[in-house]
Parts: structure tokens; sequence; C-alpha cells
């Protein structure tokens, strides 16, 4: 009968685990593309023309114009693709975004800066962070909760246009 209990209980801990999880798994269609609106506080998960989730999202301090050199608090604005993931990020989990490419990289050179990087799609501040609208460096915030899923539906090289 002791047998039997700790088995029970080990499994009674385990999915008790999985619920907290902050990885979860998806098994839907496939996201096939990323649209963010800037001026709309938005993003879209897209299977082909549909469109699977829609998301608030907040941006850079400076949300508005295009991301031109490194610490301005712009989100960029063009076609990237997602390239990297952090599960330990500190803004709760992350989606790397290809961000600078050439043209950006050449843009800043031409004003003598660096073009930064550094871009994610992530999760909330840390706790005790007051909360304010558009506080990222440049990135796109999303709630924890939804980070949670968005990381699990999008994959790496899933192109994502950000757009004014």
């Amino acid at each position: 009968m002791g047998k039997l209990r700790a088995s029970f209980l080990v499994v009674i801990l385990c999915a008790l685990s999985a619920c907290s999880s902050k990885y979860k798994t998806y098994d839907g269609p496939e996201v096939t593309r990323i649209y963010v609106f800037k001026g709309e506080r938005k993003m879209y998960l897209m299977h082909n023309e549909k469109v699977l989730k829609t998301l608030n999202v907040d941006l850079g301090f400076s949300p508005v114009g295009d991301k031109m050199v490194e610490a301005d608090g712009k989100t960029p604005e063009g076609i990237y693709h997602i390239d990297r993931r952090n599960p330990n990020s500190a803004f709760y989990l992350s989606l790397g975004i290809s961000y600078p490419n050439e043209q950006d990289i050449e843009e800043a050179k031409a004003v003598g800066k660096s073009p930064g990087g550094d871009i994610f799609i992530h999760g909330e501040q840390p706790k005790g962070v007051q909360r304010r609208r558009d506080w990222t460096a440049g990135c796109i915030a999303v709630k924890n909760k939804e980070m949670e899923q968005v990381y699990a539906m999008v994959r790496d090289g899933t192109a994502i246009v950000l757009l004014p």
C-alpha cells in the first residue's frame, strides 16, 4: 500500500508541475507570419491569411517611427524573422527578432552610430517595476500568459512584419 500511495503522489506532483510550466505545447496550425501594427499596439499570429491569435502589445518607450540607432527607444519597422529563443529571459520568455539587417546597419553607420540589437518579443516587466505603456527599449511585450502561448506557437525562422 505504501508503494501505491508513493506512486500516486509522484503522478499528482508531476501533473501539477506540468500545469504550472511556462513551456507550453502547441499542435495547431503553423504560424506562418507575425504582423505587428505599432500604431494599433496589436500583434497578429497568422496561418497564411487566417488570424490564429490577436494580442495587445507594448512597444519601445519612444514608439513613433522606425528604429534608427541604439538606445533611441523605438521598435524597428520592416520585415525580419524569429532567429532565437531565450527560455531564461529577464522578461519571462523571449523570441529574438533578426534586427538589425544590412539596411539597418547602413542607415545607422551613415549617421555614425550603432543600430543596436537584441530586439525581442517577450513577457512582462519583472515584479516590482511600475507598469506603464510602451516601456521597452525597442522590443514588443505581451502578458506572461500570452507569451507562453506565443513561445509555443512560433518557430524559429517565422517571418515577422513590423508596420507603423
